[in-house]
């Protein structure tokens, strides 16, 4: 958008002398504004806009200059309300109109957006730019189909404009319309969107694995890797960093691509003043940060590590949910296990870490990393003096911006920690915290989920991007020596079954022996659980919260671990239950130790019996033990900074202390 421009004005004989110079001057500062916006300087453009607005508070074109040198120096708040003065002097103004807009979605005041969009009136001209923007917002503010509606419109004054089409595949994605959103990602390619290829082309392999449609999946995964190396070591780009994470098992292609990424979504971050180092008080002031206060799996595994803190006098927990009220029961017993629960969704990330910086928080913690809706940008303001990411995301964030990342020995052990931008800060047990007060598995038959009475259940209820060829490669294969056995899936979308059934076809399976399992409530999945004989986990990524369900409700777990966070959560979750002897390290031995658990009932019936009782010894499922080691290891992290110390490796044994 450029500097708005008009002829110099000639003050009106009538005026008196005084007027008349008020008006000169204002020309004069809005000249000198000009000049300094083309060379660049923001900062004394936006100086001298404000003094030639002071001198014509009513004139719409000083008025937009400055709304545009405001929105350039960072200042959304104050850009989007000059930007308003301008639209209530002219409401024809697109300009303004679309600047305002554009301040409204950089505070994540989406609806605001829309709403202010569509006020438009009607005999104006919708642009290109116009429909673009709208779409954007509507996309922001969750009304898909409204989204796709106006980037199609946009796309009818400018086919080639490859945000739109970008944007299209998100909206797509969306609404459950995977197809659509892949063949959005393919187009945006090939029109070529720049840095943002890597983002594009993460999301379009990511969701042909959602789907299971793998007839591009070598060569996308390529595609992908090849960007993924060429990325500059200073790289600032958008990327689906969840996306490598999950198909790739190599820890610096990780660390590469989040790095990218987490300094795009802190680009515009300007840290707030650095906090000297002071004494702790008796209780530790702690935040957590997340979109996913509510149903969801992180929730379900904290909200007993969030309870028990809570309890705990040596605490002060704050919860800053930027994510959706649901309802839910979770979403209320949450509140209800934190001393403030502040809503955060509609500030911009700067005001969150201002509300963060006002709160006192000395330990801030995202639950988000770089999973969808994560706003990793609260954290390069630098909003607390320890900063912490954990649990949301398998992976390093990659920003030079959090201090520390909570794992464990085994998912994250320090000879790993070049892989990580972070400091490890490692747990004496499994990093994964589990809430006991979950359900049972209650008394249910094959029958009634659809399963054969009589035959061996091969469980691998993970998500389907965590499916690959290599891994359906090596199921079918165990399939075809054992008899009589099935292979049982939750079916996640519409689309995989019948992907799944003719690429087992295509390995020599009778479709028929593959059973697909509705999507049902949490107890009602975790009785049917039960009725597997084992669970066939994936790789490079792991079942992390799925494990988690099938250790609880007695199913034996066979896992191959990898290199990568990603690909060892099982194996901690494996070892902290007291059953290392089901991790391999190789897919020769992940094959042979689950052909002997198939063909070994006895064996599965101990572990059976091992698991039950697990439930009330192990240390994975004591969240009491769990929640004080946790408590500790937040304490250790606070304490180097009350101490003047520099961040660093913090491995939390057995006995508490810190090493």
């Amino acid at each position: 958008m450029a500097i708005h421009q008009k002829p110099v004005k000639t003050p009106n004989k009538a005026h008196n002398g005084a007027r008349a110079q008020v008006l000169r001057l204002a020309q004069q500062n809005w000249e000198s504004g000009v000049k300094y916006a083309k060379s660049g300087d923001w900062s004394k453009a936006q100086v001298a806009f404000d003094k030639a607005v002071k001198g014509q508070p009513q004139d719409a074109l000083y008025l937009l200059n400055l709304a545009r040198a405001q929105m350039k120096n960072g200042d959304t708040k104050h850009a989007q309300l000059t930007a308003m003065k301008v639209v209530d002097l002219e409401p024809d103004n697109v300009l303004a109109l679309e600047i305002a807009c554009e301040c409204l979605n950089l505070q994540n005041r989406h609806v605001e957006s829309v709403v202010l969009m569509q006020k438009l009136p009607e005999h104006v001209t919708r642009s290109a730019r116009y429909y673009q923007l709208l779409g954007e917002s509507l996309f922001n503010a969750s009304q898909y189909e409204q989204a796709i509606s106006a980037l199609f419109a946009g796309l009818g004054l400018d086919i080639d404009h490859v945000l739109s089409h970008y944007r299209l595949g998100l909206s797509f994605n969306a609404l459950g319309l995977k197809q659509e959103a892949i063949e959005c990602f393919r187009t945006a390619l090939t029109l070529g969107m720049g840095p943002g290829d890597l983002a594009a082309q993460g999301l379009l392999t990511f969701i042909e694995r959602e789907i299971c449609s793998w007839q591009h999946a070598r060569t996308d995964l390529a595609v992908l890797r090849g960007l993924a190396a060429k990325l500059p070591a200073d790289s600032v780009a958008w990327a689906s960093v969840f996306a490598h994470v999950t198909v790739t098992d190599d820890a610096q292609e990780h660390l590469r691509v989040a790095r990218s990424c987490a300094r795009f979504q802190a680009r515009l971050a300007e840290p707030l003043a650095p906090l000297a180092p002071r004494a702790l008080g008796e209780r530790l002031r702690v935040g957590f940060v997340s979109a996913d206060f509510h149903q969801h799996a992180t929730a379900i595994l904290m909200a007993e590590v969030f309870e028990q803190l809570h309890a705990d006098s040596r605490f002060e927990v704050t919860m800053y949910s930027h994510g959706p009220e649901d309802g839910s029961p979770m979403r209320e017993r949450l509140k209800l296990a934190c001393a403030k629960f502040v809503k955060v969704e509609a500030l911009s990330d700067k005001q969150v870490a201002q509300v963060v910086r006002e709160d006192g928080i000395e330990v801030l913690v995202d639950l988000k990393g770089h999973t969808r809706g994560s706003r990793l940008g609260i954290f390069g303001h630098r909003a607390a003096p320890v900063q912490a990411s954990f649990l949301g995301f398998p992976g390093t964030t990659g920003a030079d911006y959090m201090d520390y990342f909570i794992g464990d020995a085994i998912v994250s052990p320090l000879e790993h920690a070049n892989n990580y931008s972070e400091k490890l800060a490692l747990m004496p047990r499994c990093y994964q915290p589990n809430d006991r007060q979950r359900a049972k598995p209650q008394p249910c038959t094959r029958e009634e989920v659809g399963l054969p009475q009589d035959a061996l259940v091969l469980c691998g209820f993970n998500q389907p991007f965590k499916l690959s060829p290599e891994v359906f490669d090596v199921w079918c294969r165990m399939l075809r020596q054992l008899p009589g056995s099935v292979l049982w899936l939750l079916q996640w979308n519409d689309q995989s079954p019948a992907q799944l059934r003719a690429e087992a076809e295509a390995r020599g399976v009778d479709a028929s022996r593959l059973f697909f399992a509705p999507r049902v409530g949490a107890k009602e999945h975790m009785s049917r659980l039960a009725l597997a004989d084992v669970f066939i986990d994936t790789w490079p990524c792991n079942a992390h919260t799925t494990a988690s369900d099938a250790l609880w409700a007695g199913v034996p777990l066979v896992t191959y671990a990898g290199h990568t966070f990603a690909s060892r959560v099982a194996a901690s979750l494996l070892n902290d239950v007291g059953l290392p002897e089901l991790i391999t390290t190789n897919l020769a031995d992940y094959e042979a130790k689950v052909m002997q658990l198939a063909t070994d009932a006895a064996r599965r019936q101990a572990i059976r019996d091992h698991l039950v009782q697990a439930r009330e010894t192990a240390p994975l499922f004591d969240s009491h033990s769990y929640t004080r080691d946790f408590g500790r290891l937040l304490w250790a992290m606070a304490e180097r900074w009350s101490q003047g110390q520099p961040c660093d490796h913090i491995a939390l044994i057995e006995d508490g202390t810190a090493s």
